[in-house]
């Protein structure tokens, strides 16, 4: 079965998730911009989910994690809990 790992940026608008996702490419480290802007309790840990499989996130979130390119940041993925970016650290099919 399938295993990925990610970290993310939860924030509540799509604009913030942009801007993020800007920052992140001209040269700010994720993990950092996660532990001072994401809402989601992982941002203690820069954003970073651990390891998980399909089915185990909102399946918005599981499409990206489990089809997209690994090590790009991804999004903004809207979900029922807000914007995400998504950076795909690992996978194994």
């Amino acid at each position: 079965m399938s295993k990925a790992k990610a970290r993310h940026i939860l924030v509540s608008d799509q604009q913030a998730a942009e801007d993020l996702k800007s920052q992140i490419e001209a040269g700010a480290e994720f993990g950092s911009v996660a532990k001072e802007h994401s809402q989601c309790p992982s941002s203690a840990q820069g954003g970073a989910l651990g390891e998980f499989g399909p089915g185990q996130m909102v399946p918005e979130f599981d499409t990206v994690v489990f089809s997209a390119e690994v090590g790009k940041v991804h999004g903004p993925v809207q979900t029922q809990f807000g914007y995400h970016l998504i950076e795909i650290t690992s996978r194994t099919d």
